[in-house]
């Protein structure tokens, strides 16, 4: 198997991207007074904006570069409740009333998303399907057989098959009837084009550096100050970590291909029970694809992620006729140690800052209930999912993760720092040792040299080349740069130091 970049299957994009058109919401100028600053433009800052304006709250969204085109412009956009194997495990940890709460969240949110649709007249394919987990191992039955078992103790649409409409024998699975699925992108712009205006805003390309926890909250950006009176972190990984969430947080990387087939594409969304692979229907405007993804790992930690996408590309053409593929794209999200999401108050002594993190991959759903959670907070009103989401939760379950989770980190900070040897081919990163210290070199195709400080400018770990999308990842929390230095992912906020050669 090849492993080079020209290589890769499919257009450097996402499905979502190319078949929208890209947002032209201006920077902040002044400073600005509001109810509430969202920080972060995808799936919660902008449902959660979208909510409480409807309340009658003023709402300023800040996203550091454009609305809906981080995680949420990169994911698969599945609108269920069924998440992998999820229920049996909450039953078991956290107790049947936690486990419903849970389940009353994601199937609330799957209705949110359908009211916001019906009633804001949203063209977004939105399509009612069923959801599967799926076994191809005979020893994974019993997981499906208890995971039914627990869904349907928590009254979800749960229902034990051994036939999928997928052209490939499986040994068992859990069906969820009544899910959705839309393209996340029409959607969230959609909703954007109703938050901004009437003294409610969207402000792109307004990176923010910091906020305080006052009455009023300073948020600070590049561009000026909002204060308001209640702030939302909802920048996928938290900034400012007053709350040690890079500690509790677990960054995750995994690949999307978007196929066109030569045979009907089964409808339905799809995950085996260990989420290697994950599929997905999609039929729109722009045709019919099968979207098919897998090959996760933490972030800085993909080695050749070339051959990632490489070996989605083989698995997929085993098991369908794949005509071609049409789209490539990476997907990050956050997993907590306990499995639960982090929603509600940013830290124990937090008083008017929230935030909303650690969704596992199942963001749709759980960002939409954490938007409508924390448009409760805001308001005083009694929410039952609190309980169940709130960051500052202390249990035990979570213990042997946060020791695991501390020696990986405390790993990458003091392993990663030997130097590789040897040259730096055209298209290549590496981290080299030269006379002034360890260097993150590129080398362009031109062969025109970039120079960064390999320290990430969050903690300090040093960051890893991935070839598949040409960035420089920390494996420690999950902040990715380009190549030259700019940051594409949080939590750091500052690009990596360039030096002179």
């Amino acid at each position: 198997m090849k492993s080079n970049y020209e290589a890769l299957p499919g257009k450097p994009n996402s499905l979502w991207l190319a078949t929208t058109p890209t947002t032209s919401f201006p920077a902040l100028q002044n400073d600005l007074l509001v109810d509430v600053a969202i920080i972060g433009g995808g799936i919660v800052g902008l449902t959660a904006a979208a909510l409480l304006k409807e309340q009658g709250k003023s709402v300023a969204v800040l996203e550091a570069g454009r609305i809906a085109e981080g995680v949420s412009g990169n994911t698969t956009a599945k609108v269920t409740s069924l998440h992998t194997l999820i229920y049996d495990y909450l039953i078991q940890h956290f107790g049947h009333d936690k486990a419903q709460a849970y389940a009353a969240a994601n199937q609330s949110a799957i209705e949110q998303i359908a009211t916001l649709v019906r009633d804001k007249h949203i063209d977004c394919e939105f399509k009612r399907i069923a959801a599967y987990t799926y076994a191809e191992s005979e020893k994974e039955v019993n997981k499906v057989e208890a995971e039914v078992a627990a869904a349907l103790k928590l009254g979800l649409p749960a229902v034990l098959t051994y036939e999928t409409p997928l052209p490939f024998p499986i040994k068992a699975a859990i069906r969820f009837d009544d899910q959705a699925q839309f393209h996340p992108r029409k959607y969230l712009l959609a909703l954007a084009r109703n938050i901004h205006g009437v003294g409610s805003y969207i402000f792109e390309n307004t990176r923010v550096t910091d906020f305080s926890d006052d009455d009023p909250c300073f948020v600070t950006t590049e561009h000026g100050t909002i204060k308001a009176h209640a702030v939302i972190v909802a920048s996928h990984f938290p900034l400012n970590d007053m709350a040690f969430y890079s500690l509790r947080l677990k960054p995750h990387r995994s690949y999307v291909l978007a196929a066109r087939l030569a045979e009907p594409v089964p409808e339905g969304m799809f995950i085996t029970t260990d989420s290697s692979h994950t599929m997905r229907y999609h039929s729109g405007d722009s045709g019919i694809f099968l979207l098919v993804g897998g090959e996760g790992h933490r972030v800085g930690e993909g080695g050749d992620t070339v051959a990632r996408y490489q070996r989605i590309e083989e698995w997929a053409r085993e098991r369908f006729a794949v005509e071609s593929i049409v789209y490539r794209w990476a997907t990050q999200d956050n997993q907590t140690l306990d499995k639960l999401p982090y929603v509600g108050h940013y830290s124990p002594t937090s008083e008017h800052v929230y935030v909303a993190t650690g969704f596992g991959g199942w963001g749709m759903t759980n960002g939409t209930a954490a938007a409508i959670l924390l448009r409760d907070l805001i308001l005083g009103r009694e929410n039952p999912w609190a309980e169940v989401y709130d960051p500052n939760r202390v249990n035990l379950i979570s213990l042997p993760e946060f020791v695991k989770h501390s020696a990986k980190v405390t790993k990458h900070f003091v392993g990663d720092r030997l130097s590789v040897a040897g040259s730096v081919a055209l298209g290549e990163g590496k981290i080299v040792e030269t006379k002034s210290g360890d260097v993150a070199l590129y080398k362009a195709e031109d062969g025109s040299i970039t120079a960064l400080s390999p320290a990430c400018t969050h903690m300090g770990c040093f960051v890893q080349w991935n070839p598949a999308e040409k960035s420089w990842d920390c494996p420690c929390h999950g902040s990715r740069f380009a190549a030259d230095g700019i940051v594409i992912h949080g939590p750091a906020t500052k690009r990596l130091e360039q030096i002179e050669t």
